[in-house]
């Protein structure tokens, strides 16, 4: 032991050493560009005014996300690992006094949808279950064009400025030096980031929420993250926010659940979607509004351009104005989900940006990232991209070009061509943008009105139901304690706390260390010793909602039970009629149970027929199911209660808090496991109707037994 103790302080010694010699090397460094022009900022992007749109001339922003935008091929450098499918969009009402976009006016349209669930921070190959924020975009191939709607599973960004895209994504990727962690947050470098970068801290919360792991792509929200403008045939705009809101409602694993998914299915969403919409079960959402007038524009405590920010629900009601089903698989992964290329830039007439810094700079990164990805700029010619209207232009030739375009004239104003193609009128649905008056100065700076880092973290948090707040406590826990500097966990704890204070003394207990009193690596350390430190501090924290239901996932409920995997155990010489009764009952609701046998091939009832086995319960596991059923038949439970894998199929079920029902003989696979101790629960069905089983399949979990299971052992 004490051997151990003396190599580990060696080896702090010497990463200690390392660490120092690295900084000694790097004092006297200042940043450039590649053409070796000092930078003074490389935190915000040129913009006409602290809320203006961004520059075309900010040479530095191009650079850098360029450069970025460049460093992998051919997968994508975000959202490398990604699932999709076909569908289509049907609007309820007409929202003509908003926006004058025919797909957001014409109830007689069912406009095509093609849409690409995605992890972020993994590459192609990594597994589903990763604590990560989801990608989900939505291409609208609509009669006047595409409308690509980009966005993710939760309603902010990490960053409130494109300019710092490429040093978040850097920091949250493998370390570079070693490539390790693949598709985890839990390391050094990122936390030393977001740790120093405190915009980060609201959407990292929701990171360390329950929604970072999703049960599945149909059970979660999807966001457009920033502030749009809706214009509507007289020229008035409105603000608006994108919601997509699941009818199956919003359910997670747990962190247990998801690391043994890992080891068990590491295609788990994708399997997930496919399965469904080949059984018949169409994920559904509805599309939702917020809807802020352009007069209401500053009526808020926070900046409704910032993208870190949310607009809380019981502040500004989601409208909900449509709905889009998701009805058939690809026929081909790669020339569909792989190629296919979505842009925030890709608006219809009725639609316009804002001047959000971070939407601004996607406008240019997508494109860019196009070209890499996918080798040319005539990306929009392969099939899954092309919209569904005729495209002319003049625009010819480049790589892969698909097109046989006719006749001597490629350019405008001709008279050889007859003037053909013709510009449209805007009264003939031309895109104009929005005459927004800019009047200011060019600056490198940022609005005062994104200085709150906290208020909305906070706010967050106190929205959250207990279980909620205790899975955050154990998210921030394991990843921090994956740190090995601990002036990085210390500084993490230090702006936990600005957050909450509870939550941080929580953490800090699972850590084994106290909150400090003062950071103490100052920020200027960090940026530059030159740096204008007053830049870099965020400001007071308010408290303008004191709770937001909406931010809770039990906000989104569900009794629906359709796609549920049920496992129904059995042996030979099961109860045949009562597990055909309670298959039966269940296929009526929608759910998909699945016979797991203790062997593969066929398995009898108690009437001697022969009835398909499912899966070997060696070869399956208890994670890839929602909920278990075991019936009776004295011959079959003796078989279960012979197979110790059938006892962890009903204990790691209880640990994860999911719904269990048993009839006659069954109740013994309780009475053997930890089942014993939780047969007054109220998600535990002994000798119960189908109805009620169903029922408790559709609250997703019992949470109020999580504490007591506990001891259970994982």
């Amino acid at each position: 032991m004490k051997n151990s103790n003396k190599n580990q302080k060696q080896s702090n010694s010497s990463k200690d050493k390392n660490l120092e010699q690295f900084r000694e090397e790097g004092k006297d460094k200042k940043m450039t560009t590649n053409q070796g022009v000092k930078v003074n900022d490389t935190n915000n992007s040129l913009k006409a005014g602290e809320r203006g749109g961004t520059l075309l001339e900010d040479f530095i922003l191009r650079e850098k996300i360029t450069h970025f935008d460049h460093e992998r091929i051919p997968e994508r450098i975000v959202h490398a690992r990604g699932s999709g499918a076909h569908g289509y969009f049907e609007l309820y009402e007409s929202q003509e006094k908003y926006t004058k976009a025919g797909i957001f006016t014409d109830t007689k349209r069912k406009t095509p949808v093609f849409v690409r669930f995605s992890t972020v921070a993994g590459n192609k190959g990594s597994a589903d279950l990763a604590r990560d924020v989801r990608g989900f975009s939505t291409k609208f191939y609509t009669e006047e064009g595409v409308f690509d709607l980009v966005g993710n599973n939760m309603p902010i960004f990490f960053i409130q400025d494109a300019m710092k895209f490429p040093d978040l994504i850097h920091a949250v990727k493998p370390e570079p030096d070693r490539d390790i962690p693949q598709a985890a947050s839990a390391h050094d470098t990122f936390y030393d980031f977001v740790s120093l970068t405190t915009e980060t801290l609201h959407n990292h919360i929701w990171v360390m929420s329950d929604r970072a792991i999703p049960r599945s792509y149909r059970m979660m929200e999807g966001f457009g993250i920033h502030t749009f403008r809706l214009i509507n045939k007289e020229g008035k705009s409105h603000f608006v926010k994108f919601h997509w809101k699941p009818l199956l409602g919003v359910h997670s694993v747990t962190w247990d659940e998801a690391v043994k998914i890992h080891g068990a299915d590491t295609d788990f969403h994708r399997r997930d979607l496919w399965d469904a919409i080949e059984a018949g079960h169409y994920p559904e959402w509805e599309l939702g509004f917020q809807i802020v007038p352009e007069e209401d524009e500053h009526k808020f405590d926070f900046d409704l351009l910032d993208p870190t920010k949310l607009i809380p629900e019981e502040m500004v009601p989601v409208q909900r104005i449509g709905k889009m089903t998701l009805n058939r698989n690809p026929d081909n992964f790669f020339a569909e989900t792989e190629q296919v290329a979505f842009h925030p830039g890709h608006l219809v007439p009725g639609l316009d940006f804002t001047n959000d810094p971070l939407l601004q700079g996607r406008l240019f990164s997508y494109t860019d990232t196009q070209l890499s990805r996918l080798g040319s700029p005539n990306f929009h010619e392969i099939p899954i991209n092309r919209p569904v209207n005729e495209v002319h232009n003049n625009q010819r030739d480049a790589h892969m070009r698909m097109t046989v375009n006719k006749g001597k004239t490629a350019y405008f104003p001709n008279s050889i061509g007859g003037g053909c193609p013709h510009l449209a009128k805007m009264a003939e649905g031309g895109f104009t943008s929005y005459e927004e008056r800019i009047d200011a100065k060019k600056v490198r700076e940022r609005s005062e009105s994104f200085s709150d880092h906290f208020s909305q973290p906070a706010l967050f948090y106190r929205s959250l139901k207990e279980w909620e707040k205790n899975h955050i406590v154990d998210a921030y826990t394991f990843e921090i304690g994956k740190c090995t500097y601990d002036h990085v966990k210390k500084r993490m704890l230090y702006v936990i706390a600005e957050i909450d204070k509870d939550l941080a003394k929580k953490v800090g207990k699972g850590l084994g260390m106290e909150i400090p009193k003062e950071i103490e690596e100052p920020v200027n350390q960090a940026i530059g010793a030159d740096a204008d430190v007053k830049k870099h501090q965020p400001g007071k924290k308010k408290n303008y909602l004191e709770k937001s239901d909406s931010l809770s996932q039990t906000h989104l409920k569900s009794d629906s039970i359709v796609s549920r995997k049920i496992a129904i155990l059995v042996g030979d010489g099961f109860d045949g009629e009562a597990t055909m009764n309670m298959k039966k009952g269940l296929e009526e609701k929608g759910a998909m149970p699945k016979i797991i046998a203790t062997h593969g091939g066929t398995v009898k009832c108690d009437k001697n027929k022969d009835h398909k086995v499912d899966a070997a319960i060696l070869t399956t596991e208890s994670v890839l199911f929602d909920a278990f059923y075991v019936p009776g038949g004295e011959k079959s439970v003796k078989a279960l209660l012979d197979e110790p894998k059938a006892k962890k199929f009903i204990n790691e079920a209880l640990k994860h808090c999911k719904a269990i029902a048993v009839e006659k003989e069954g109740e013994q696979l309780l009475d053997e496991t930890y089942g014993k101790d939780f047969k007054n629960d109220a998600c535990v069905f002994i000798n119960k109707k189908v109805a009620d089983f169903a029922h408790g399949i559709a609250q997703h979990r019992n949470w109020e037994r999580e504490e007591k299971a506990k001891k259970i052992p994982a």
